[in-house]
């Protein structure tokens, strides 16, 4: 499970932040999460849990997650269908099964709140 070492970096970064920031407690830490970054949220967020309750500047901090809208283009008819988390299974236009992802790959921080 790869999203435990991902957490790891992300808190130490964070660590860094409140460090240059002089604050002692994250309060809550946003995430923007592409669906197709290959990241498994449910075990983002567990690794979240379990890593910030045995760390006093994240113990009790929560995890926003954000998931940006993909734009998916058919290869036949060339219409662009956006959507948020799951691919369309077919093209809304002329059914074709071939759409192109573009964006969702993306893992960023977007956003900490500390003190």
């Amino acid at each position: 499970m790869h999203e435990i070492s991902l957490v790891e970096g992300l808190f130490k970064q964070l660590s860094e932040l409140a460090a240059e920031n002089k604050a002692t407690k994250i309060i809550s830490v946003t995430m923007e999460i592409g669906p197709h970054c290959g990241v498994v949220l449910d075990s983002f967020q567990f690794g979240f849990d379990i890593l910030s309750a045995d760390d006093e500047l994240m113990r009790g901090a929560k995890l926003i997650v954000e998931i940006p809208p993909v734009n998916y283009s058919c290869t036949n008819c060339n219409h662009v269908e956006v959507t948020v988390g799951r691919k369309p299974e077919e093209c809304p236009s002329c059914g074709d099964l071939l759409l192109i992802p573009d964006g969702g790959n993306d893992l960023m921080l977007r956003q900490v709140e500390m003190e």
